[in-house]
């Protein structure tokens, strides 16, 4: 690979020749080839990836036969990184700095950003673009031919070099295992957050989690640090409840032998009228509605966190949502500040009170993404990290 940082003008900066793993299809397998990684533009930042990780989320965009599906892309949004070299007007990491990148910006400015009530910026709206963030239509890879590839959740971590806005970069503590802190730029932040932030899980409560994979893990996590004193997981996989005791899960439900009742009546009848919190981290639209039938009324609430397919709709009875007064949430990144909350996890981890260890079951070398993407697939990873070498 070529470096293009030749001095700190940054007039002069190079294109970065590299290797990325190239999705030029959907569901086909991924490319391993050779890219061009453009300098960053004003307010833009390069980093060389150590370590990136797999999430649900770049299988379901690899999937993805419609919009907003796009390729040529390049996946992955959970990884970390060094500063390779900055643009202009950037001035809160430089050259050799720790970064994790993240999809979820954090610009400071915006009403958003600044308000201790939301994470949602609104200078940079969330969406599933192809582009970076402050310049629509703007790429910073092109294929050996000159052709433009796609980027992905502002990220784009399956190549050796990528570009990101400054608002999704969060510059960490060097000294973290690259393993370890990788999960917080997407997964387990996620799910912790939706716990900790979103829910604002209360010491001895009863928590409900539908869906145990790495995101209802997370939560599970997050539930546990918060001080809950039930919680319950709900999966179709038996050996489901197995895995989750180690994230604090303390009872299980299968939803697959649960006879003539729902899983609601079930978990109703567990509880003694529903849990205080429901966790939806499936991406199923009926699911969302077993989760708000078994929380409890009055000041029951029930997060979503999965992803369910395009124009997916939600269907509660008016009249129940009137008598029973609980709450129904979605939760984005956890509802976390990227740039002041990761650093408040990373130091919870350092201090051995937030388990990262166990969420990774490979590791893997970059060049073995397919077979990584196929672990993740078959159920047989929580997460796997692929090493750049």
């Amino acid at each position: 690979m070529e470096n293009g940082n030749s001095s700190g003008d940054k007039s002069s900066l190079k294109p970065i020749r590299c290797k990325a793993a190239v999705s030029r299809k959907a569901g086909e397998p991924l490319v391993m080839e050779e890219i061009m990684v453009a300098p960053p533009q004003s307010h833009e930042v390069r980093i060389r990836i150590i370590c990136t990780a797999l999430c649900h989320s770049d299988i379901t965009f690899w999937k993805l036969q419609v919009p907003p599906a796009c390729f040529p892309r390049i996946l992955g949004h959970e990884a970390i990184g060094v500063v390779e070299s900055v643009g202009e007007n950037v001035d809160e990491v430089v050259e050799g700095d720790t970064v994790l990148p993240t999809f979820m910006p954090d610009c400071g400015d915006c009403v958003d950003c600044k308000s201790p009530k939301s994470n949602l910026c609104s200078k940079f709206p969330f969406k599933v673009s192809p582009w970076m963030p402050r310049y629509e239509n703007s790429s910073r890879f092109t294929d050996l031919n000159g052709n433009t590839l796609f980027h992905f959740l502002n990220v784009s971590s399956f190549s050796e070099y990528t570009v990101l806005d400054v608002a999704n970069v969060v510059k960490i503590d060097s000294s973290i295992p690259p393993s370890r802190a990788c999960l917080l730029s997407c997964g387990v932040s996620t799910g912790v957050g939706a716990a900790w932030k979103t829910a604002q899980v209360e010491q001895g409560s009863t928590v409900v989690i539908f869906g145990l994979g790495s995101i209802g893990l997370a939560v599970a996590e997050g539930a546990r640090l918060c001080g809950a004193s039930r919680i319950i997981g709900v999966d179709i996989n038996a050996a489901k409840f197995e895995v989750g005791q180690k994230f604090g899960i303390t009872e299980f439900v299968n939803s697959m032998t649960c006879e003539n009742k729902r899983v609601s009546e079930v978990i109703n009848e567990m509880t003694g009228g529903g849990a205080d919190y429901c966790f939806e981290c499936v991406g199923s639209s009926a699911l969302v509605q077993e989760a708000y039938a078994c929380c409890r009324k009055g000041w029951g609430k029930t997060i979503t966190l999965g992803v369910d397919k395009p124009g997916s709709q939600i269907c509660l009875n008016s009249s129940d949502v009137l008598h029973n007064g609980k709450t129904l949430m979605g939760s984005l990144f956890g509802g976390l500040k990227a740039k002041s909350h990761i650093p408040l996890l990373l130091k919870r981890y350092m201090s051995k009170e937030l388990e990262l260890d166990k969420f990774v079951t490979h590791e893997m070398k970059f060049e073995d993404i397919n077979d990584a993407f196929q672990l993740l697939i078959d159920g047989k990873c929580i997460r796997c990290v692929l090493w750049m070498g």
